[in-house]
C-alpha cells in the first residue's frame, strides 16, 4: 500500500447491491483510505513527496529529529518551530504523512469526560479533571489553526453521541457522568433518554446514550496534509518513504545518529534530541513492546446517501459510537455518507504490523454488518469502501509520555485508537521534553507524563499475542450474544472479564 499511486475515489453509482456480500464486493487493503485519496487527489504537484518531502540519502544533522509523521510527529514540530523559532527540526516517515493511523482513523476528536472513572483512579481527581480540562483546551485550538492555515478538514463540531445498541449497553455512561457532576463538570458529558437520543438519530437498536457536546469529527487525512503543508512552510524537514533502523549515541554526549534507509539508498541523521512518534509500529521496539498490544480497525463507507440522512434524522453531523468494548463507530461526511467502522479486528505478534492489518476481509465485514445492525432500513445502500489500520493498545487504554534513559529520546504513544485530540496536546507536551522547557509549560506536568504515566507491562511473547487473541474472541463471542439477545458463553463471559479482575482497564466490568 506504502508506494501505490494517488487515486481519485471511484463512487460506484449503480442501484442495488451485489448479491449477498456484507461488502458488496469490496476488499480492504487493495488502495490507501478513501481519506487519503480523496486528499491527495486535491494536492497541488508541488506538494508531492519527491518535490516537498524527498527521501534521506547521505549525512544530515539537526537539533531535534522526529521519527513518525502522523498526529503526534507533525504537531511536535510544528510547536517546536513556534516555541523555538530557528530549531533545526526533521521528521522521518517511513511512508508519507497520513499513509498510517493519521490518515485512515473514523476522525473523532473527543475528550476524556467519558473516561474520568479511569482517570481518577490511577492519578486521582485533581489531576485527572486537570488533564481532562486540558484535553479540552486542545480541541478548542484545531478551529482557529485550521482556519489560520488555510487547512479544510471538514471539521463539524456538533459533539460526540455514544448510544447502548443492547441492553448490556445500558447505562455504560452512569459513572462518568456521576463523576461529571461530582467535579462541577456536568455539562461535559451528560446522560440522553432514548427518545433524546431519537431526536439526534433514529435507529431500533438505539435506546439510552450520553452526549459530549465539546467533541467534534473531522476528514483525518485532510487534516494530517494541512500539518504537513504548515510543517513544509515553516521550513521543517521532512523526509518521506525513510524508515529508521535504529539509533546511537554519540561518546561524550556526542548527537544520536539514526540510521535510515529507502530505496534511494542508506542515510545517518545526527540530532541532539529525538522523539519517537510512530504510534502501534512503537510495540516493535524494545523500549516499549512490553508495554503495548497492536490491534487492528476496520471501517467501511456507504455511497451518499444524503436524503437517506434525512429521513433517519442524523443531520446533526455528530460522532456516534456504541458501548461495547470491540465497538462500533459510525459519522456522517460532507458528502452524505456513512462511514462506520468496527474495533473488533485482530491482535499483532511481536509488534509486527502486516497483513492482518490492512487486508482482513472477516473484520471489514463485522463493519458492515453494525452498519446494517444499526440501521436496517438502509439495506439497499452500498458499501463503495473498506480499509483497516493498527492501533496500539495499553493497559491504561490511554497514551502516556515521557523520555528514556539519557534524557534526549523522547516519546509519545498509547493512544489505543482514540489520538486525534490528544495527539494535539501531545505535540504540545513533546515540543517542550525535546526542547528543554518542560519546566516552563505546564501541560508537562499532567500526570499523563513520566515515570508515573508508564502502564503495566503485558507479558512477553508468545504469551502477550495468545491472550489478547483468546481475549479478542471470547469478547466478540460475548458481545455477539448480548447483540442478538442472548446469554453470552460462560466461558467466554469469564475469560472477557479477566483483564479487569487483573487491575486492567481493558474490556467489560
Amino acid at each position: 500500500m506504502a508506494d501505490e499511486p494517488p487515486v481519485s475515489p471511484d463512487p460506484n453509482t449503480a442501484a442495488g447491491r451485489d448479491g449477498d456480500d456484507p461488502l458488496d464486493g469490496v476488499r480492504p487493503g487493495d488502495r490507501r483510505s478513501f481519506w487519503l485519496r480523496e486528499t491527495l487527489a486535491s494536492e497541488p504537484p508541488e506538494l508531492a513527496a519527491a518535490a516537498a518531502a524527498p527521501q534521506l540519502t547521505g549525512s544530515a544533522r539537526v537539533d531535534v529529529a522526529i521519527v513518525g509523521g502522523g498526529y503526534t510527529g507533525l504537531w511536535t514540530a510544528l510547536r517546536i518551530a513556534e516555541a523555538s523559532p530557528g530549531t533545526r527540526v526533521a521528521i522521518l516517515e517511513r511512508d508519507i504523512c497520513g499513509g498510517g493511523p493519521s490518515g485512515r482513523n473514523g476522525g473523532f476528536v473527543t475528550g476524556w469526560w467519558d473516561e474520568l472513572p479511569s482517570l481518577i483512579d490511577r492519578f486521582g481527581e485533581a489531576d485527572a479533571v486537570r488533564t481532562a480540562r486540558e484535553l479540552d483546551k486542545a480541541i478548542a485550538t484545531l478551529g482557529p489553526w485550521c482556519a489560520t492555515h488555510g487547512v479544510d478538514a471538514s471539521l463539524r463540531e456538533a459533539g460526540f453521541l455514544q448510544v447502548s445498541a443492547a441492553p448490556a449497553q445500558d447505562d455504560a455512561w452512569a459513572a462518568a457522568v456521576a463523576a461529571c457532576e461530582r467535579v462541577g463538570e456536568a455539562d461535559r458529558w451528560r446522560a440522553l433518554t432514548p427518545d433524546e437520543v431519537a431526536a439526534r438519530v433514529r435507529s431500533p437498536a438505539f435506546r439510552g446514550g450520553a452526549f459530549m457536546p465539546g467533541a467534534a469529527t473531522i476528514q483525518p487525512a485532510a487534516l494530517a496534509r494541512g500539518l504537513r503543508r504548515v510543517a513544509l512552510e515553516r521550513g521543517i524537514a521532512i523526509h518521506e518513504r525513510t524508515r529508521v533502523r535504529g539509533w546511537s549515541a554519540g561518546s561524550g554526549g556526542g548527537p544520536l545518529t539514526l540510521r535510515t534507509s529507502s530505496r534511494r539508498g542508506a542515510g545517518r541523521l545526527e540530532a541532539d534530541q529525538v522523539v519517537i512518534a510512530t504510534n502501534a509500529w512503537s510495540a516493535a521496539w524494545r523500549a516499549f513492546g512490553r508495554r503495548l498490544v497492536t490491534w487492528s480497525s476496520y471501517i467501511v463507507l456507504t455511497e451518499p446517501i444524503p436524503d437517506r440522512l434525512a429521513e433517519i434524522g442524523w443531520t446533526g453531523s455528530e460522532g456516534i459510537a456504541d458501548a461495547r468494548f470491540t465497538l462500533h463507530y459510525g459519522r456522517t461526511t460532507a458528502d452524505g455518507r456513512i462511514a462506520l467502522g468496527g474495533g473488533g479486528g485482530r491482535a499483532g505478534f511481536g509488534g509486527r504490523i502486516g497483513r492482518p492489518f490492512t487486508h482482513d476481509i472477516g473484520s471489514a465485514r463485522r463493519a458492515a454488518d453494525g452498519l446494517r445492525r444499526w440501521f436496517p432500513s438502509l439495506h439497499d445502500v452500498r458499501i463503495e469502501d473498506a480499509w483497516g489500520g493498527p492501533i496500539d493498545i495499553d493497559d491504561d487504554h490511554r497514551p502516556w509520555f515521557g523520555t528514556l534513559p539519557g534524557d534526549r529520546v523522547h516519546f509519545g504513544l498509547g493512544y489505543s485508537g482514540n489520538g486525534v485530540a490528544p495527539a494535539i496536546l501531545g505535540g504540545r507536551i513533546l515540543a517542550a521534553l525535546a526542547t528543554g522547557r518542560a519546566n516552563d509549560d505546564e501541560v508537562a506536568s499532567l500526570p499523563i507524563v513520566g515515570d508515573g504515566a508508564t502502564p503495566r507491562a503485558f507479558p512477553p511473547e508468545p504469551f502477550r499475542s495468545i491472550g489478547a487473541r483468546v481475549f479478542r474472541e471470547a469478547i466478540l463471542r460475548r458481545e455477539q450474544a448480548e447483540d442478538d439477545g442472548r446469554r453470552p458463553p460462560r466461558l467466554a463471559h469469564a475469560i472477557s472479564r479477566l483483564p479487569r479482575r487483573l487491575g486492567s482497564h481493558l474490556g467489560p466490568e
